[in-house]
């Protein structure tokens, strides 16, 4: 299969690790990739099993679980569409990955992707940047976590999923409130932030209350005042 055919309608092809490759690149890629499709709850890579599969996620979102000492799970992060799944050179996997909602993949066989990365050495640094882009974006969510305020985080949080959500969501006219579906539960909010899902609730009514927030039903959540949640997001 012609590279052409499996990333034509990559819906992410512009801003995952692919983006970035030249066309004898994309079809060493292509040689040992498949789409594959997981269901909502579904698990991809269990913790401590070996490492056999890396990906570049292009629909969905999934979450990375790390289990505590007393056997609950800590969502410690999560991964959107482009993000690259998995650990080259890892001979075991460090956490748990599981969607959050339907998506899919595009898998590499581990081995045979160190193969094309010991290839293609450019490949091998665009993947280096990104993780150390995101290891960045992770350091700074930590430090976020420590500093901000409980409203901070939930604004902060409710302003990266509607940028996330942009494409996906609804608007009732170009510039009118945006409404999609939050990926997570307020209890999985509640770890991601590390806050009560108490602590979640009291303070979506309040953003509710606020207008700045509509809460139609379920996991839908509408930007009513996106200035003002900014603000709440960047308050002292």
């Amino acid at each position: 299969m012609a590279h052409h055919d499996i990333c034509a309608d990559c819906a992410v092809r512009d801003q995952a690790l692919c983006s970035s490759l030249s066309d004898v690149e994309l079809t060493a890629l292509n040689t040992i990739g498949r789409r594959r499709k997981i269901a909502r709850g579904q698990t991809l890579i269990w913790a401590g099993d070996e490492s056999i599969i890396c990906a570049n996620l292009l629909a969905g979102v999934l979450k990375l679980v790390a289990a505590t000492p007393d056997g609950r799970e800590q969502i410690v992060g999560l991964l959107y569409p482009a993000d690259f799944v998995g650990q080259p050179y890892a001979g075991q996997a460090g956490f748990t990955i599981t969607a959050l909602t339907d998506a899919e993949l595009c898998i590499f066989p581990r081995y045979a992707f160190e193969r094309v990365l010991g290839d293609h050495a450019r490949m091998e640094r665009l993947l280096l940047q990104r993780t150390l882009a995101a290891l960045g974006v992770a350091r700074t969510r930590i430090l976020s976590l420590a500093r901000t305020s409980a409203q901070e985080k939930i604004a902060g949080f409710l302003i990266d999923m509607a940028t996330r959500a942009a494409a996906t969501g609804c608007r009732a006219t170009p510039d009118g409130p945006l409404t999609f579906d939050l990926p997570l539960t307020r209890g999985q909010i509640a770890d991601v932030l590390g806050l009560t899902i108490e602590t979640v609730s009291r303070q979506m009514t309040r953003l509710r209350i606020a207008g700045v927030i509509a809460l139609p039903g379920g996991r839908a959540i509408t930007i009513s005042d996106e200035a003002a949640l900014h603000e709440r997001a960047e308050a002292a």
